[in-house]
């Protein structure tokens, strides 16, 4: 049995697997699948839900995660598309108290399996789950076959229970990875966090970048935001503090391409408020405030300080 490559400093009581091999004190337990991006209200009610089955039926809480999402497997046009990185995923289900998890490949061999084998030979003979918690749209297997009908019909002869609790809805709409995705791609930044029930944040290490906030009186620590959702190119207030501080120190950032100075790349840059050091090759952690104005390009580098003046008060003031 191999365990999840990937170890967490924050992960202590947390098992990590990256296949079915799993341990025999953690067979026979309960199963949540899904990708589970962002892991926002909607999947914390279901985590709530699976405890009290836990202490009701003495059971541990295992998850059945993919990487890459498939979504982005099948689709290699998509880039900008996760609420949060596998990492993050991981210490948020260690929070929700989650006794394992198994993140399984998602490759060709993985996606051409047909959803009986899924169901009969991990689901069954692999786990040995008990209570499998999928969301009604759940799809799986080759070409997408299975569904949870599909499940439910195995119940009996696979010895388990499905659940499919209802949706968690807000204001009427269904609290969603999508929903959260296109609140962020509109500079909705407010509705997006009291549907994470946190801030959005990003991770990523600081690079070197041309120096162009140094050069104009605003150094920033730029970040690659790599494969997390574009959020609306603009001016956010942040706070952000490195892998290895417990304090946030407040700051403001741009997310965009520069159109200034004609930049091509999205980039991250956060510029925080009394602070003095190297942040270079760090990893940083960023949690978006408030949405401050969308990107523009001006006429001159003299009209983009006098905005930059302007957005830091309304940053300074952001709490």
């Amino acid at each position: 049995m191999q365990l999840y490559s990937i170890r967490i400093k924050m992960v202590k009581s947390l098992n990590l697997y990256n296949n079915f091999n799993i341990k025999s004190y953690h067979k026979g337990s309960i199963i949540l699948i899904g990708n589970f991006d962002g892991l926002h209200s909607g999947h914390q009610k279901l985590f709530k839900l699976a405890q009290k089955y836990k202490k009701k039926y003495s059971l541990k809480i295992g998850v059945l995660t993919f990487e890459p999402m498939p979504k982005m497997y099948f689709n290699n046009n998509i880039k900008n598309f996760r609420i949060s990185n596998s990492k993050q995923k991981i210490n948020l289900l260690n929070k929700l108290k989650v006794d394992f998890v198994i993140t399984k490949k998602f490759n060709k061999e993985f996606s051409k399996m047909k959803s009986t084998i899924f169901i009969k030979n991990i689901l069954k003979k692999k786990l040995k789950s008990k209570f499998i918690f999928v969301s009604n749209n759940f799809r799986f297997g080759n070409k997408r076959e299975g569904d949870v009908n599909q499940l439910i019909e195995y119940e009996n002869s696979c010895n388990y229970k499905i659940i499919k609790p209802k949706p968690l809805l807000i204001k009427k709409k269904i609290v969603s990875s999508s929903l959260i995705r296109n609140y962020l791609q509109k500079g909705k930044l407010d509705q997006a966090n009291k549907l994470l029930n946190k801030k959005w944040t990003i991770q990523g290490k600081v690079q070197k970048g041309k120096q162009l906030g140094k050069k104009i009186g605003f150094p920033t620590a730029n970040i690659d935001i790599k494969n997390y959702v574009l959020a609306c190119p603009g001016v956010y207030a942040v706070r952000a503090k490195t892998s290895n501080k417990a304090k946030f120190i407040n700051g403001i950032a741009n997310l965009g391409y520069r159109p200034t100075f004609k930049g091509k790349k999205i980039l991250l840059e956060v510029h925080l408020f009394n602070f003095s050091g190297n942040l270079y090759n760090k990893d940083l952690t960023v949690e978006f405030i408030s949405f401050i104005r969308k990107e523009k390009k001006f006429k001159n580098v003299d009209q983009l300080k006098k905005q930059i003046e302007i957005d830091l008060l309304i940053a300074k003031k952001t709490k």
